[in-house]
């Protein structure tokens, strides 16, 4: 894995997890009980990445 490789990576778990984050607080703000709220913020997060794995893996 390069150097590049692997900044990309970690910008892209940083942009998930807050994603994920934001997507927790306002779901918890509008009024979702907690665990309502976790599982949206992890929906969020497992979503993005989702997205990120398969679009480098059609990449390659």
């Amino acid at each position: 894995m390069t150097t590049i490789q692997l900044v990309c990576l970690l910008l892209a778990c940083s942009l998930a997890l807050h994603l994920g984050t934001a997507t927790g607080l306002l779901a918890r703000r509008s009024g979702a009980g907690p665990s309502a709220a976790l599982l949206a913020a992890g929906a969020t997060v497992g979503g993005f990445l989702g997205l990120y794995f398969a679009a480098v893996s059609a990449y390659q």
